[in-house]
């Protein structure tokens, strides 16, 4: 164990993102678990937050194993390493990368309603996790808002493998990270209190920002 919960994992990285305070800094938490971490510390930054949405795409008969991702705006990213060694039929990923594009519909709608969404360009954009393993979803949201040409990209992470870690550190002009262990078996046994985050969970979280970017009607 390193951390207590996800909310200790926030605050610990606070601390190591201190110099973008007073910055026009927008916090974006991964749900559902990365919005706890990411509220910490945007309160700690006094920064705006935001929910950033991508899916992964589990393999068959083992979905916690990543062989691509959707993001925000339904583009599907393939792991082809994993992938060449595995005879998974397109029409498996076709109709996977289908139902998670509905269920990153039907999360933003969920978490925002009828806030806008943020603008990304000219800001410092810091993306949050509680942890990746192998960072498929991860490289799909970085995809997503690099797009959107933001000031600076910079990815906080409480723990990663050392060997996904290389991978994203170069699709981010900064990778803030707390623990990089070595055997690396799932992100919640680096946790001593690590239970699922439900969506009312992150609403709560999210509806005062929310309610500042709501459009008036």
């Amino acid at each position: 164990m390193v951390f207590l919960d996800r909310r200790d994992a926030g605050r610990r990285l606070s601390k190591k993102l201190q110099k973008y305070k007073e910055q026009r800094v927008l916090v974006l938490g991964l749900p559902r678990g990365g919005v706890v971490v990411a509220d910490e510390i945007a309160k700690a930054l006094g920064a705006d937050l935001d929910v950033l949405v991508a899916r992964k795409i589990g393999a068959p008969q083992n979905p916690e194993l990543a062989i691509g991702a959707v993001t925000v705006d339904g583009a599907v990213l393939l792991e082809e390493t994993i992938l060449s060694f595995m005879n998974v039929p397109d029409h498996y990923i076709s109709a996977q990368a289908q139902r998670q594009k509905k269920e990153i519909e039907r999360q933003l709608q969920e978490y925002r309603g009828k806030a806008e969404p943020q603008s990304f360009a000219g800001r410092t954009l810091i993306i949050v996790d509680d942890g990746v393993a192998t960072g498929m979803t991860m490289k799909a949201a970085l995809k997503s808002v690099a797009a959107d040409t933001p000031a600076k990209l910079v990815l906080a992470l409480p723990v990663a493998p050392q060997d996904t870690t290389k991978q994203l550190t170069r699709l981010v002009d900064e990778l803030v990270i707390l623990h990089t262990p070595e055997p690396f078996y799932s992100v919640g046994q680096w946790y001593a209190q690590f239970e699922q985050v439900s969506d009312e969970q992150v609403l709560e979280i999210l509806r005062p920002h929310m309610r500042r970017y709501s459009r008036t009607e």
